[in-house]
């Protein structure tokens, strides 16, 4: 049972209110947004909820034991705060989200009703609707180690231990044609074989991208043209001459780790574990 601060309970006997709703979103780099759907800005704990933001939310759902609670935000992309290339780019991915009762005519008598974080995102012309999951989520995601053939380490960090500062797997390249802001043409990798980049990571280094990164989906070679192409398009445009790093990308296979990287020894998988054929076999005799 939810008890209500001594305040908020008072005003709620009087039976008229003048209550709203406040949404509080904390993305990645400190980055904090407050909305509401009064139509004047509120400000509480140091932060301005601003008004006429087109946020409105589904109905909330609470349930019992560790099931994870959901409800979906909208709202159109009519903040000069919340930008449709931020939501590209990932800022507010997983980002923490806190809906409050607020009485508008005194903030100080609010209830924080839920807590969660941002799922999936889907983005339409001028709006979009996202995800909201309780905490309770995060008992869903793997811990530990998973038995598997495949390595589990990120590619050069401490477990993996590649080098990926050496010239054989990292690169600086430019656009030289723009199909668009996820497929273009580049100079600067020709030295390397097709398919060298395929699930590496890209970072921007000039352009309208700059410091933004994106994964790798294949690196091609056609007639005399290199051609990258990203899992996703950029939030921004891609342009002639933009300028990039690209570093080399791993499948996390066994063969991979000892021909591409020469370091079979950091292996992070299980490449010799029996398969489905093994487990169901028996014992035989002539």
């Amino acid at each position: 049972m939810r008890t209500l601060p001594e305040g908020l309970q008072a005003h709620l006997d009087r039976g008229a209110t003048t209550l709203c709703w406040c949404w509080k979103l904390a993305g990645a780099q400190g980055l904090s947004l407050g909305f509401t759907d009064h139509d004047e800005s509120l400000e509480f704990d140091g932060l301005v909820f601003e008004a006429s933001s087109g946020f409105s939310s589904s109905e909330i759902q609470s349930s019992l034991g560790l099931n994870v609670d959901n409800l979906e935000a909208s709202g159109a992309l009519s903040s000069n705060r919340l930008k449709e290339e931020d939501l590209r780019a990932g800022r507010f991915d997983d980002a923490l989200v806190e809906i409050w009762l607020v009485n508008w005519m005194n903030t100080s008598e609010r209830l924080l009703l839920r807590k969660g974080n941002l799922g999936e995102i889907t983005r339409g012309a001028s709006s979009f609707t996202a995800e909201v999951r309780g905490l309770s989520h995060h008992l869903n995601q793997p811990q530990g180690r998973i038995y598997q053939y495949g390595c589990d380490a990120a590619l050069g960090d401490a477990r993996c231990r590649v080098d990926l500062s050496s010239p054989l797997y990292r690169a600086e390249a430019q656009v030289v044609i723009a199909e668009s802001s996820q497929r273009f043409a580049a100079s600067g990798l020709g030295e390397f074989a097709q398919g060298w980049f395929a699930r590496g990571r890209l970072e921007w280094t000039s352009g309208a991208n700059v410091a933004r990164a994106m994964e790798v989906r294949s690196h091609l070679s056609e007639g005399t043209r290199t051609i990258i192409e990203l899992w996703q398009q950029m939030a921004a445009k891609v342009e002639e001459g933009d300028r990039f790093v690209i570093t080399a990308g791993c499948d996390k296979q066994f063969s991979t780790c000892r021909k591409k990287f020469s370091n079979a020894l950091n292996f992070r998988g299980f490449p010799h574990m029996p398969g489905n054929d093994f487990v169901l076999s028996y014992a035989t005799h002539d």
